[in-house]
């Protein structure tokens, strides 16, 4: 299928990843139309409508007239004024997608959009984490990824004293209100010596993996599930922590199809700290934990395994 990804902003990177991953390992062929670059982050752009000359605008006119998908993110829908044109002007023999990430408007107010796919009866629906299926429950949870083999996704040579000393953390927020920043920032404060934090606010986001994979751990929140910056984490083989609750737990098992999950689970202040501290003092723990990521996102949440359920939904488009 020839498939155009279209949002205001890539969320997190992920349209990217997916549009690669498409390309790579199945047999469909996927394009990303966006309209804004947010923060400095410095994701990786395909048609951004703000750069696009005379030729660009005839290949992105050219894509909404003979695609086969148009796979909304966020908010985005038909009406959308990409430039000059509005996917609604091309929707004749399309499969529609509406896809969410968690922008606010959809977590606070999902009647909104359940009303409108059902006036609209629009029922390809995906959410990007298992806590989004309690907002949309006729959507499918697709996994985000990322690519396990890449370099920038690939753990750091370390020896056994790499792994001594402070507890090096990292933690990347886009939001602190949303990530229990200031939670964090204040054990690290007790705790003083025995851990250094790295904060990266708003850093691009090459720089924010490399600086990740310096460290031994990273915190990505207490929310009740997970975000992209817990898979980067696994990923570079890192301990990584995420107050997942049991309904997001059992989603990733499902899906995974093991009941080890590599996460260390936090959900009050009290016990983040209690972790970091086990964590500071125990450089071994911190290995063990990090390789244990590391391997489950090799052998349970690859790339290739990721989008190979986007691909099964695609399959089942009418």
């Amino acid at each position: 299928m020839r498939i155009l990804m279209i949002a205001v902003n890539d969320p997190a990177g992920t349209l990217g990843l997916f549009k690669r991953a498409l390309d790579g390992h199945t047999g469909h062929q996927c394009r990303v139309a966006t309209l804004e670059t947010r923060y400095v982050h410095a994701w990786e752009k395909d048609l951004h409508v703000p750069d696009l000359d005379a030729a660009g605008l005839d290949e992105l006119e050219g894509l909404l007239r003979n695609s086969d998908v148009f796979h909304f993110h966020m908010t985005a829908d038909e009406h959308l004024e990409l430039g000059p044109f509005r996917p609604a002007d091309f929707l004749a023999g399309k499969a529609l997608v509406h896809h969410h990430h968690g922008h606010p408007d959809f977590r606070g107010n999902p009647e909104k959009y359940q009303e409108k796919y059902r006036t609209l009866g629009r029922r390809n629906l995906l959410v990007s984490t298992p806590d989004l299926l309690k907002k949309l429950p006729e959507a499918r949870w697709q996994p985000n990824l990322v690519m396990v083999d890449e370099p920038r996704y690939t753990p750091a040579q370390r020896t056994a004293a790499d792994w001594a000393g402070p507890l090096r953390l990292a933690h990347s927020p886009t939001r602190r209100d949303l990530k229990n920043t200031d939670e964090l920032s204040a054990i690290a404060r007790r705790m003083g010596d025995a851990v250094a934090l790295d904060l990266i606010d708003d850093a691009p986001h090459a720089q924010c993996l490399r600086r990740k994979a310096r460290a031994h751990a990273c915190f990505d929140h207490m929310q009740g599930y997970y975000g992209m910056s817990s898979l980067e984490a696994l990923s570079l083989g890192l301990a990584t922590i995420a107050g997942l609750d049991d309904w997001c737990a059992g989603h990733i098992q499902e899906f995974t199809g093991t009941p080890d999950l590599p996460w260390l689970t936090p959900r009050t202040p009290a016990e983040l700290e209690a972790t970091l501290r086990d964590l500071a003092a125990d450089p071994a723990l911190r290995r063990a934990a990090g390789e244990a990521g590391r391997r489950f996102m090799l052998d349970n949440w690859s790339d290739a395994k990721a989008v190979q359920r986007l691909d099964e939904f695609y399959n089942t488009l009418q």
